[in-house]
């Protein structure tokens, strides 16, 4: 048996928006490709990003991403607005399901996540979510304390 196999590559995650799933109940994911620029990609593989503020929007039937922050690259002649809206790039019948989640009242779209497919294509996995309430976010600090808790005691 040879140990030069070559192990499949792995993606690589630049940005996770770890507050959405405590501000938002997640009812189903979607990975989208994003449309960038040249110095863009090269920002995202050194890490300068922030997906916090992100949000996706439906707007003449095309998926936008807006506010992510991209910040700019250092040797390039170009300068592309960092918090300019995005295109999404998915397929009609996915974005036209979007749409009819996202038309319900108090559903929206949030990105989880920013990462590099094993192919090297920008990716973003969106979630169909809807806002939690104060209640909502009590409610879950107190599962996630007995938790912790728990597994301290075993």
């Amino acid at each position: 048996m040879s140990q030069n196999k070559k192990e499949a590559p792995k993606e690589r995650i630049v940005a996770t928006n770890r507050r959405a799933r405590f501000d938002y109940e997640i009812i189903e994911t979607v990975e989208a490709g994003l449309e960038l620029a040249g110095s863009e990609v090269k920002s995202l593989r050194l890490g300068k990003t922030d997906i916090k503020n992100a949000y996706a929007s439906i707007e003449d039937g095309q998926l936008w991403l807006c506010q992510l922050h991209i910040g700019e690259y250092q040797s390039s002649p170009y300068s592309l607005a960092p918090d300019r809206r995005r295109r999404l790039l998915v397929r009609r019948i996915e974005l036209d399901r979007l749409a009819g989640r996202v038309s319900r009242k108090g559903m929206t779209l949030v990105p989880l996540r920013l990462y590099f497919s094993p192919r090297g294509w920008a990716k973003v996995e969106l979630a169909v979510a809807k806002g939690k309430t104060a209640g909502d976010r009590r409610e879950t600090i107190k599962k996630r304390e007995a938790e912790r808790e728990a597994r301290s005691y075993r």
